[in-house]
């Protein structure tokens, strides 16, 4: 039986793989004699490589076109930079894996499947191996290494474009995106979709942990054209919280409300009526996990490239190309009776799976041992309940 998995994570690539991670965790921590550690991957590389792992934030950030060439590079040079992953990690996986022990491997982070099956398998050790994919549609092939044991895809798309990439179908499990539980709430997903003719929406604009884009000239056109009340969420980015504030605080006054990176964010995506976000896969799925329909502002180059098309596809969302569609769009959900924004809430209410977490977790735990072990393989990591904490956070 599985009682002692090693979750691989990440804690500055973004915030997505984190909160993943957390969506697990709360499932995992309520069953019985199971215990995880959770690793940041970087981290295993020294301060090298946690060094890499910490400039996605100011690229993404201020280079969109070079995390482009970025991912276009890495994507067709895969088994290369699986090779120098590995190379940098060895020594302190090996070690982590003697400390820990663990009956399962669960890596939320591309950059962590094949650097860490090359080690596995070049030192002749068998721990079952298991890939959750954090991206909806554009997945790089890091993935799709068909080595894992399993691999857990949040969508149709995502399997689809494993199999392209060579896994085989049988290896995946498509069981919805994990979204932590604190964005669930029944209370306030009833379907009872009720706008004031007279009052001002509530319009929430963020991009993502790393807080991107042009939210001071959307709070600005939202404010003029519709008297929408803003809440803008700059994430770490301290620089534009600082210069919102300046700018539109004193113009607007309690209008605009201007944040940081916040540990309430489902609050405030779920005060909202309308959510202006980037096509970031974490924030779009708890946005729809909180019912609030969404407006796509843009996507990352690379993961998040065929992300507003998804959300489209289902409903979801509707995309603004540029600030200068920003009117016609709003006119085209606020019309005939806000008629776009309430189907927008009523498909999300359908695509929405709060028991994600806990199907991703349940089948986990229920793998038969048959199904990992090739035939001649011992299996030597049976560990006491007792050997790690209950969950253990390393970075």
């Amino acid at each position: 039986m599985i009682k002692n998995i090693l979750i691989i994570s990440s804690n500055y690539t973004g915030h997505g793989h984190k909160s993943i991670t957390e969506a697990l965790s709360e499932k995992f921590d309520i069953v019985p004699d199971v215990n995880i550690h959770v690793v940041d991957g970087f981290s295993l590389g020294g301060n090298t490589l946690l060094k890499v792992g910490k400039m996605y934030g100011p690229i993404t950030r201020t280079s969109e076109q070079l995390w482009k060439v970025i991912w276009d590079y890495t994507s067709v040079k895969s088994s290369f930079v699986n090779h120098l992953i590995e190379l940098k990690i060895k020594t302190r996986f090996l070690e982590l894996l003697d400390k820990v022990r663990p009956d399962l491997i669960l890596t939320v982070h591309p950059n962590f499947n094949g650097s860490v099956l090359n080690i596995l398998e070049k030192n002749h050790i068998h721990i079952p191996f298991v890939t959750l994919i954090a991206d909806l549609v554009s997945i790089t092939s890091f993935w799709a290494d068909p080595r894992a044991d399993y691999i857990i895809s949040p969508t149709e798309e995502a399997k689809a474009k494993c199999i392209e990439f060579g896994v085989p179908a049988d290896k995946i499990k498509v069981f919805g995106f994990p979204v932590r539980s604190r964005f669930y709430n029944p209370a306030r997903v009833t379907g009872n979709d009720q706008y004031a003719p007279n009052k001002p929406l509530n319009a929430l604009i963020m991009s993502g942990g790393e807080g991107v884009g042009n939210m001071g000239r959307m709070a600005k056109t939202l404010i003029k054209a519709f008297g929408f009340n803003i809440t803008i969420v700059a994430g770490r980015n301290e620089k534009l919280q600082a210069h919102l504030k300046k700018s539109l605080g004193k113009k607007y006054g309690d209008k605009v409300k201007i944040y940081g990176f916040t540990q309430n964010i489902q609050d405030l995506i779920a005060a909202s009526d309308i959510a202006f976000i980037r096509s970031s896969p974490n924030v779009m799925m708890e946005a729809v996990s909180c019912n609030t329909p969404i407006v796509i502002t843009g996507a990352l180059p690379g993961q998040e490239a065929g992300n507003p098309r998804f959300a489209e596809k289902y409903h979801l969302a509707i995309t603004c190309h540029s600030t200068r569609d920003l009117v016609p769009t709003i006119n085209e959900l606020l019309e005939n009776n806000v008629a776009m924004l309430r189907q927008i809430k009523k498909s999300q209410r359908e695509y929405v799976d709060p028991q994600s977490p806990e199907n991703i977790v349940n089948f986990i735990l229920n793998i038969p041992d048959d199904e990992l072990q090739p035939a001649g393989v011992s299996h030597d990591h049976d560990v006491t309940p007792s050997s790690v904490n209950k969950i253990k956070y390393e970075s």
